[in-house]
């Protein structure tokens, strides 16, 4: 792992949401608690999983080469930096100089958003020799980080219900709870580098495996049933079993449920569509009306 001096903010949130910290230790070998520095002098060092040791090969072509910084590793995929001349610049002789005068390029507080590794923000002082260009923002990798808070999951499934007992030739009324991680709409929002996109994910379509060689699609939640229906099947989704569960293993058929969640997002002048699947089983015992003669 890269160990980067960071000279003032270290945060475990989103970029631009850093927390200021007044100072640092110093960087004393001998670990003197009482040790004093200024505002750009302090320096500690942070682990950034994903990165290669010092003095050692980048790995992928993402991670190698150089981001304008000296000894820097260009940010991995999905890492969004941004840069702030610092205001007022370090006096000379500061680390952050890097060995360089005042004059000489400038410093800027360099603020990355490691989402893809660590979900942190590393935020430090980097000297460079021309302004940075900013990072372009990936606004359909924000789309899917809001997505991926969203903790959307499989059909929560009404009926058939697992104690249920059901018969051949009957129909049977398939139907799942709402709520905004099984059915939505869930919508949620992810920022970097001064943009924000918003999602919002929606259920458009439940396909239903009925463990007896067919499948049922459902664009809906299903309609609940009552008994003041009777023997009427189900006007949004159902389904009729022609033979019976009993060679099935353990004489019941599996049931799988898939949702198919649509997502649409928009933010930093775009918009676009994801999509998810996402699945639940359940076990459906099926039998037949014996008729006694």
């Amino acid at each position: 792992m890269l160990r980067h001096r960071i000279a003032l903010t270290v945060a475990l949130s989103l970029v631009g949401l850093s927390v200021p910290a007044a100072v640092f230790a110093a960087n004393d070998p001998d670990g003197d608690a009482n040790a004093e520095c200024g505002l750009y002098d302090c320096q500690v060092e942070v682990d950034v999983p994903g990165q290669p040791a010092d003095g050692q090969a980048g790995g992928s072509a993402d991670q190698s080469g150089d981001n304008g910084s000296s000894g820097g590793s260009k940010p991995e995929k999905g890492v969004v930096c941004v840069y702030k001349l610092a205001d007022p610049q370090p006096p000379a002789g500061s680390l952050d100089w890097e060995g360089h005068e005042p004059g000489d390029g400038a410093v800027y507080e360099q603020t990355c958003g490691y989402w893809d590794v660590t979900g942190n923000t590393i935020v430090r002082m980097v000297w460079l020799a021309e302004p940075p260009a900013q990072d372009t923002v990936d606004t359909a990798v924000l789309a899917q980080r809001a997505v991926d808070s969203m903790t959307l999951l499989g059909p929560d499934i009404a009926s058939p219900r697992a104690a249920g007992k059901y018969t051949v030739g009957v129909p049977l009324w398939m139907w799942v709870n709402q709520s905004a991680t099984t059915y939505g709409p869930n919508t949620a929002s992810a920022s970097a580098g001064g943009i924000t996109v918003t999602a919002t994910a929606e259920v458009s379509k439940i396909v239903w495996s009925m463990g007896d060689g067919d499948t049922v699609t459902c664009k809906g939640p299903g309609t609940t049933y009552t008994r003041s229906e009777g023997m009427a099947q189900s006007p949004t989704c159902g389904h009729v079993y022609s033979k019976t569960s009993a060679g099935a293993q353990n004489t019941q058929f599996s049931v799988t449920a898939t949702s198919t969640w649509t997502i649409n997002w928009q933010g930093g002048g775009q918009t676009g569509q994801l999509t998810e699947v996402r699945q639940t089983n359940a076990q459906v015992a099926v039998g037949e009306v014996q008729v006694v003669r």
